[in-house]
């Protein structure tokens, strides 16, 4: 599935939507994109009562063998403060795709940013066109001073769009846009972290949506300061073959996310994943980052969905 040195083209994308058609809630339309363009999440949301676990014998014992997150935007119905009261009271403290604005709300619950964001341009406008580098390289070069001196470490960023190019013109731009960042990211001990996404059916046209095109720009980096995040979702939607991929390549992934497939909700045993496997297989690498869910929550009851998605892949 994947070699070593080729770069596989996308496949044609349908139409574009964020949100699996029938599915979404009031809560789930709040998406990743949405969440791109502010790291500010305003509003109230839902009453505490009816998202926060009921009772503190509900905090499960995990094993300690992977570190658990969660994605901010999947529980945009709570504020950033009952989401760190959520996560705590289920056992883990980390949250992804968080920004600046919302730090000092963590810090106040001892809430870790498994994976800091705001310093993009958006999902489409990134690294491998080059007409973004002069901006992506100033906001990059300011977020991983706050990254460095808030005491996190993690950073994501995006190939954007191909746009026509072909896959080794955007391997040559993002190097080249990269390269620009990395000996500041490195001098700062920050983390550069490129997520795969799948061109076929949530991000039409996006670069960066096979395991080998990330590898492949990591070797030409070729830095511990720069590296992957391993999407499951978007990856078996993609290319499949997940376990012996993350075998073969889990020295470039630095971070991994999970959905069920497909729909992207809950991680049941009514979607083609096998996360307790996965996440076994990902264990035995001796991986010592996040595996964050990122799935949209479709049950009444959400945060009982997060506490069986954990349970599952606290292998």
């Amino acid at each position: 599935m994947v070699k070593e040195t080729t770069v596989i083209a996308s496949t044609q994308p349908r139409a574009e939507h964020d949100v699996a058609p029938g599915h979404a809630s009031t809560a789930t339309r709040f998406t990743r994109r949405t969440l791109l363009r502010t790291t500010v999440l305003g509003g109230a949301g839902l009453a505490a009562s009816s998202l926060l676990p009921a009772a503190a014998d509900e905090v499960a014992a995990l094993k300690g063998n992977l570190k658990h997150s969660v994605a901010r935007w999947t529980f945009a119905n709570q504020s950033v403060a009952q989401l760190c009261q959520t996560v705590k009271s289920l056992g883990f403290a980390a949250i992804d795709l968080v920004g600046p604005n919302d730090w000092p709300t963590l810090k106040a619950h001892g809430v870790y940013s498994s994976m800091c964001n705001g310093a993009e341009l958006g999902l489409d406008k990134g690294f491998a066109g080059r007409q973004f580098h002069d901006e992506l390289v100033q906001r990059y070069t300011r977020h991983i001073d706050l990254v460095a001196d808030a005491g996190y470490r993690n950073l994501i960023c995006f190939s954007g769009n191909r746009n026509g190019m072909d896959p080794l013109e955007g391997l040559s731009n993002a190097e080249a846009g990269l390269k620009r960042i990395l000996g500041h990211a490195e001098k700062r001990g920050v983390l550069l972290v490129m997520e795969l996404l799948n061109s076929k059916v949530d991000h039409p046209d996006y670069l960066c949506d096979h395991s080998a095109w990330g590898v492949e720009l990591c070797k030409r980096i070729g830095s511990e300061h720069f590296g992957l995040l391993y999407d499951i979702y978007h990856m078996q939607i993609m290319e499949g073959d997940v376990i012996a991929t993350i075998r073969q390549h889990h020295a470039t992934f630095k971070h991994y996310h999970t959905a069920g497939v497909p729909g992207r909700h809950e991680l049941g045993d009514d979607q083609e994943l096998n996360y307790p496997a996965i996440c076994r297989a990902i264990r035995e690498t001796g991986f010592q980052g996040y595996l964050a869910q990122e799935f949209m929550p479709t049950a009444a009851d959400p945060v009982r969905s997060l506490r069986e998605a954990i349970r599952l892949c606290d292998v």
